[in-house]
């Protein structure tokens, strides 16, 4: 702050800076307001953040004293430079000879009784938010609506400054710092970006908010009784006289918001840039297996690349400095190509077994090769077989053997993981010697790809390829990552993502048979919308298993009984105890869901539960013992999803914060029915294209559905005999704009 202050910077110019500021003995988070190399005023925070991820009261005090100022004795280093001795501190605003400009810190916007509605009453016109809020998915219309709100009611001028990047932890601040002038957006920042430093400004016309008040006889009347906020005057002027030639009021601007797969793409990008380019190391190192989240991940690290390139051709003298540095570029040479960047920085190794394909081995080679990394095949069968025999070396007689070959479910899940910790073990070591091999300076960071709902399952071996240095989808539900691959596959250039999105999730750590293949949701025994439902039930509304139970009997009603509903949410909540412990060792994830699971700081729970839940779980059995009865017979219309059930259908109205058996979180279109597909719905894009006479593998994804689009435009409507449109029932498929009515499916690209 001296140097600040000693500097030419506020010369001219009202800064409100942040910083921690000491008095009587406690610490509060304060805004300052300088002018002139001089301190006007210091407002120390009101209300503090101390949940979810914030916990401010562990470094901070909340200033108690509303409404009053007091002198502050200034440090002397501060001292020295201005020449004050004292300066005011406390609950007040600036009083300026033409207008009143006060301080709502961060979480003061969100409080119910937030200070700009006492300021506003009191006559202060400009409102300064000197913000740290991180960004999670669907969360900036947030955000603005509150500020809107805030000058719709009062009027006023507010302004919001942002973080952006990511500050040394789970968190990505998103920026999109904003003007509001009465409830209508005047100017707004980027919401993700390389920039470390953004300027956005707009001229307002004070007249304006003066006018907006003086109409409105209840907020005159509120106003008149208002307590009054102690104020400071100050000589000097904020306005000046409007010239019509070339001095104006900014123009409202309709608000950006960025669709949820480009938050993904984009918000962890920065978020892995900011933790590249600080942390000292050179690249990444991803075990790319060819399914949905690795390859997820694999297209994040490249949508990074395609950002950092684009601030370099634009010349950000800093994102092309961190380039060359982690690039190791010589010779005045500069990223020219996203692919040729990712070359450098991001290197790929699909680890195989006997138990691996040659679909997915395929997908993961093709998608590095679009992406531009340096791509690894390696087969681990040998350290696998070395591990087998040193076991039955140890005990003789004593041979593992997989279920479909008659081993027990013990042996079985053995073998899965001895797989899944070699390949763990294998990336940390070509982590460390992959630059050496190149002949490079620096590591990798190993990047990991286990998604939130896994997590919140325990869908995962402990200390496999899910324990990494970080992960970026570590907070990303299922649905959203896949439809985040079929928004990539379009958006990103790399096509391979669709055919990832197409094929059943999958582990393939069990040798596939004519009578088995190894999925994800059979081995789970429940399916990943499911799962998004019980971990916001569980996270966002405090539900333990009996208040899950009946909430998901209001949701489910017509599609399953108490006793089923009964049966799938004391599967959940046993799984969920027997894994909670995979919690505390999980790879610090970008937080991107309000339902994460980690154990760090944002989900703060025991790890260990009684498994058997016994009090819950009887209690359950007695509402189903009195509810089995009552309750109708399930209808074949919601059985097969034909029809959504009432929650199901009123999910388009909800906040997701109201009504718990509403609130899922997966979108759904207006008549209730999911606006993306889920496995248990699933038509195989392929098998529609092939259908329809279009060989989805050429020349890529883009071109597939433009001469898919191409026959249906000639035909008008194409429809196709589908008897998978029998077995799997009538669903929506937006994203190629498919929708089905047995025993037909009509087609048409949306």
């Amino acid at each position: 702050m001296a140097e600040i202050l000693a500097s030419d910077l506020t010369n001219g110019i009202v800064c409100d800076i942040g910083l921690p500021v000491e008095e009587c003995g406690v610490r509060y988070n304060c805004r300052a307001y300088c002018l002139d190399g001089q301190i006007l005023l210091v407002r120390p925070k009101l209300y503090l953040a101390n949940d979810g991820n914030y916990r401010e009261l562990r470094w901070f005090s909340s200033w108690k004293r509303l409404r009053e100022l007091e002198t502050y004795q200034l440090p002397e280093c501060i001292r020295e430079v201005t020449g004050q001795e004292t300066v005011p501190f406390g609950d007040g605003y600036l009083s300026f000879e033409d207008t009143g400009v006060a301080s709502e810190t961060c979480e003061e916007l969100f409080t119910p009784s937030a200070p700009h509605i006492g300021l506003s009453l009191g006559g202060v016109e400009i409102i300064a938010n000197g913000s740290g809020s991180h960004h999670q998915l669907r969360k900036l219309n947030t955000r603005i609506e509150l500020m809107q709100s805030a000058t719709s009611k009062c009027g006023g001028v507010y302004m919001y400054a942002n973080q952006q990047g990511c500050d040394g932890g789970r968190l990505y601040y998103d920026g999109c710092a904003c003007i509001m002038v009465n409830g209508d957006v005047v100017a707004q920042g980027s919401q993700f970006s390389m920039k470390d430093v953004e300027v956005v400004t707009a001229c307002v016309d004070l007249d304006a908010v003066s006018s907006f008040r003086g109409t409105i006889s209840s907020l005159r009347e509120q106003a008149s009784q208002e307590p009054r906020t102690p104020s400071i005057a100050v000589k000097f002027k904020l306005s000046r006289p409007m010239n019509m030639a070339n001095h104006f009021p900014s123009l409202p601007i309709k608000v950006r918001y960025h669709d949820p797969y480009e938050e993904i793409a984009l918000g962890p990008a920065c978020w892995l840039w900011d933790y590249l380019r600080r942390s000292g190391a050179t690249g990444y190192l991803l075990p790319l297996s060819g399914g949905a989240d690795s390859s997820s991940v694999a297209a994040i690290v490249g949508c990074m690349c395609q950002l950092v390139v684009k601030a370099v051709r634009e010349g950000d003298k800093q994102v092309i400095a961190d380039a060359i540095r982690m690039g190791n570029y010589r010779n005045d040479e500069v990223p020219e190509s996203a692919d040729e960047f990712a070359q450098r920085l991001l290197h790929t190794v699909y680890m195989g077994t006997e138990n691996s394909s040659h679909a997915t081995r395929d997908r993961a080679k093709r998608l590095a090769g679009e992406i531009g990394a340096s791509h690894l095949n390696v087969n681990i069968d040998v350290v696998v077989k070395a591990l087998l025999t040193l076991f039955e070396s140890v005990f003789p007689g004593r041979k593992l053997r997989y279920k479909v070959h008659g081993g027990t479910q013990t042996e079985n899940l053995a073998l899965q993981n001895i797989q899944a910790r070699i390949r763990m073990v294998i990336a940390f070591m070509l982590a460390s010697l992959m630059p050496w091999v190149r002949s490079k300076p620096g590591f990798l960071l190993v990047l990991g790809s286990a998604n939130v709902d896994e997590g919140l399952r325990g869908y995962l071996t402990k200390y496999d390829c899910s324990s990494a240095d970080i992960n970026p989808i570590g907070g990303i539900s299922k649905g959203d990552i896949r439809a985040f691959l079929r928004w990539g596959a379009l958006n990103l250039g790399y096509g391979t993502l669709a055919e990832v999105e197409g094929a059943p999730p999958t582990a393939e750590l069990e040798p596939i048979t004519v009578k088995y293949t190894q999925t994800d949701e059979i081995d789970m025994g429940m399916t990943y919308e499911e799962l998004g439902m019980y971990g916001r039930l569980r996270k966002i509304f405090r539900c333990g298993p009996v208040s899950m139970f009946e909430n998901l009997c209001i949701r489910w009603h017509g599609r399953l009984t108490p006793a089923e509903v009964a049966q799938k949410v004391k599967d959940f909540f046993k799984y969920y105890s027997i894994n909670r412990h995979k919690m505390t060792t999980l790879t610090p994830s970008y937080h991107a869901e309000n339902y994460s699971p980690e154990d760090n700081r944002y989900d703060l729970r025991q790890f260990l539960y009684n498994t058997r839940w016994p009090w819950q779980f009887r209690r359950i059995d007695q509402l189903v013992d009195k509810y089995e009865t009552s309750m109708p017979e399930p209808l074949t219309e919601f059985r097969q999803h034909m029809q959504p059930t009432a929650a199901e259908a009123a999910a388009p109205n909800s906040t997701g914060l109201g009504v718990p058996a509403a609130s899922s979180g997966i979108r759904r279109d207006s008549k209730g029915l999911p606006a993306e597909p889920v496995q248990t719905r699933r038509i195989n894009t392929e098998a529609i294209l092939s259908g329809c006479g279009v060989n989805p593998r050429k020349n890529m994804t883009k071109l597939s559905l433009q001469r898919f689009k191409a026959i249906t435009n000639r035909n008008n409507l194409v429809k196709i005999r589908a008897p998978y449109a029998q077995i799997h029932g009538p669903t929506a498929f937006h994203h190629l704009g498919i929708k089905m009515w047995p025993p037909r499916i009509s087609v048409a690209i949306l």
